[in-house]
């Protein structure tokens, strides 16, 4: 019976910590930078997609076609939360919030991937979303001064600090 317990409780904590884990890491780098979607914000849409894909795996006889059905809406309601972190300012046609809101969307898919216990995927997947967070700004910064693009050229940028 303890056995039993402990395995189902490691079926369910570790999906949904590792989402945890994964939401915090990448909020962080977006609280960090000053955005509108911080740890809590990352967390919270991490777990709410490991949750979806749990709940739906747990019932019998889900198929394919329920989790792709789940996803579907996953990958669609997420983009009305990211839609709220995007601002544009009129007086110069500027976009802000892309990024945050790319984060999002892409945190909901690493939740679904951890809550569906592809465990490599998402860690591999977490690491590279870090990468591009962390070093997309300056790596455009570098690029834009090397070939004369500068920031206001674009309408689709977040700010340096991105």
């Amino acid at each position: 019976m303890l056995a039993t317990l402990l395995t189902e409780m490691t079926d369910v904590v570790l999906p949904l910590g590792l989402a945890l884990v994964a939401g915090a890491i990448l909020g962080l780098n977006r609280w960090i930078n000053h955005k509108a979607a911080g740890v809590r914000t990352h967390c919270l849409v991490a777990l709410g997609a490991a949750l979806s894909i749990l709940v739906i795996q747990t019932h019998s006889g889900s198929s394919i076609d329920t989790i792709s059905r789940v996803l579907a809406g996953l990958v669609t309601g997420i983009g009305f939360l990211g839609a709220g972190v995007i601002i544009r300012e009129n007086n110069n046609s500027t976009v802000h919030g892309l990024t945050t809101a790319a984060s999002l969307w892409a945190c909901a898919l690493l939740g679904a991937t951890f809550g569906a216990r592809h465990y490599g995927l998402g860690l591999a997947a977490v690491g590279m979303m870090l990468v591009v967070l962390v070093f997309g700004g300056p790596f455009e910064n570098l690029f834009g001064r090397l070939f004369g693009h500068h920031q206001s050229d674009s309408t689709e940028h977040e700010s340096t600090s991105s």
